[in-house]
C-alpha cells in the first residue's frame, strides 16, 4: 500500500474546514502542517505543525502538496512560492486576481513540471456527475443554463474579506463565476463570452449578473449569478439537440447549510491525489475560468462606456 502523501493547508478560514474534514477521511493524505496568522479555529492533531508564515511551512514541513485557501489576493504569491519550492498546489478559485497573474503561474507550473490544480469542487457533486453520465455520446448539447444563486452574507461566515472586491477581485462574477463557467466548460468545452448584463449596488459591487457564452460548434450557455438571492439555488440544465432536457440540482439530497460540500471536497482531494501521483499538468482549467471572468468584466465595461457615450451624444 502506498504511504499517504504529506499535505499542508495555507489559510484556516471557513473553506479550509472542508479540506481538513476531507483529508481526515482520505487515506491518500496525511495533514502535517497548516499556516495562518491566527490560531486554528479548532483542535488539530498533535503532529500537525502550525506556522504563521507560508515560507516557514514550505521550508520546514517537507510537503508533498499544498492546499491554498483564504483571501483570493494571496493566492498568486502562495502558489508561486510553493511552485518555486517544488511543491504541487491545489488552490481555491480564483487561481489569481487577474489573467496576467494566472498566466505567470501557469507558465511557472509548466516550467517546473508541477501540478497547479484549481479546486472546482462542484465537478465532484454527485448530481452533476450523474448528469454527465446521462449525456448520450451521439446527441450533441444544444444549450446549457447554470444558476448559482445565494445570499453571500450567509455564506462567508467569519471570512468577511470575501465581501471586499479588493480582496476578492470583484463581486458575484469573480466569486461564483469561476464555478459556473467551469461547469459550462465541462459540458461544452472551450467557450467565449458573447454578452453580459451586470447589476451593481451603490458601492459598485456586482451583485447580479447574467452571462451568455458560445462554443465553437454553436452550442450556447447562459450563466445566472446572484449574491442577493433569498436562500440558495445551484443547478444545471442541459438541452440536447433532440429536445431532451436533463437537470441537476447540486443541493438535492444534501439538506442543511453547505451540506453538499463534504462529498464534493472528498472527491476533489481524491482526484488531486491522483494528479500528484501521476504528475499530471493541471493549470489550464483555473486559467480558463479566470479569463472568462475577466472577459465578462471587460464586456460589461465596454458596454457601460458605450451607453455613456451614447447618452452624452444624445444630450
Amino acid at each position: 500500500m502506498t504511504s499517504p502523501r504529506r499535505i499542508g493547508v495555507a489559510g484556516l478560514g471557513a473553506t479550509a474546514r472542508c479540506y481538513l474534514a476531507a483529508v481526515e477521511e482520505l487515506p491518500q493524505w496525511d495533514l502535517v502542517a497548516v499556516c495562518d496568522q491566527g490560531p486554528p479555529a479548532g483542535s488539530l492533531p498533535r503532529h500537525v505543525a502550525h506556522h504563521t508564515g507560508h515560507l516557514a511551512m514550505l521550508a520546514g514541513a517537507d510537503l508533498d502538496a499544498l492546499v491554498v485557501t483564504g483571501p483570493a489576493g494571496t493566492h498568486a504569491e502562495l502558489c508561486r512560492d510553493a511552485l518555486l519550492a517544488g511543491v504541487p498546489v491545489c488552490v481555491e478559485k480564483p487561481l489569481a486576481l487577474n489573467p496576467t497573474q494566472g498566466r505567470e503561474l501557469a507558465a511557472l507550473a509548466q516550467a517546473r513540471d508541477l501540478p497547479l490544480f484549481t479546486a472546482f469542487h462542484r465537478r465532484y457533486n454527485d448530481r452533476v456527475r450523474a448528469l454527465l453520465r446521462r449525456l448520450p455520446v451521439e446527441v450533441p448539447v444544444r444549450s446549457v443554463v447554470v444558476r448559482y444563486l445565494e445570499r453571500i452574507e450567509e455564506q462567508v461566515g467569519d471570512d468577511t474579506w470575501q465581501l471586499d472586491p479588493a480582496h476578492r477581485g470583484g463581486g458575484c462574477v469573480a466569486d461564483n463565476g469561476p464555478h459556473a463557467f467551469d461547469l459550462v466548460r465541462q459540458l461544452l468545452g472551450q467557450v467565449r463570452v458573447v454578452d453580459a448584463r451586470v447589476v451593481r449596488d451603490g458601492r459598485g459591487v456586482d451583485r447580479l449578473a447574467t452571462v451568455w457564452l458560445t462554443a465553437a460548434m454553436g452550442a450556447e450557455a447562459r450563466v445566472e449569478l446572484d449574491w442577493s438571492h433569498p436562500g440558495e439555488t445551484k443547478d444545471v440544465a442541459v438541452l440536447l439537440a433532440d429536445g431532451t432536457e436533463i437537470h441537476a440540482d447540486m443541493l438535492a439530497d444534501h439538506p442543511g447549510f453547505r451540506a453538499s460540500l463534504r462529498h464534493e471536497y472528498r472527491g476533489l482531494l481524491t482526484e488531486f491525489a491522483e494528479v500528484v501521483a501521476a504528475g499530471r499538468p493541471a493549470h489550464r482549467d483555473g486559467l480558463s475560468a479566470l479569463e472568462l471572468v475577466a472577459d465578462t468584466y471587460d464586456l460589461e465595461r465596454a458596454e457601460r462606456f458605450h451607453h455613456l457615450d451614447w447618452r452624452a451624444a444624445a444630450s
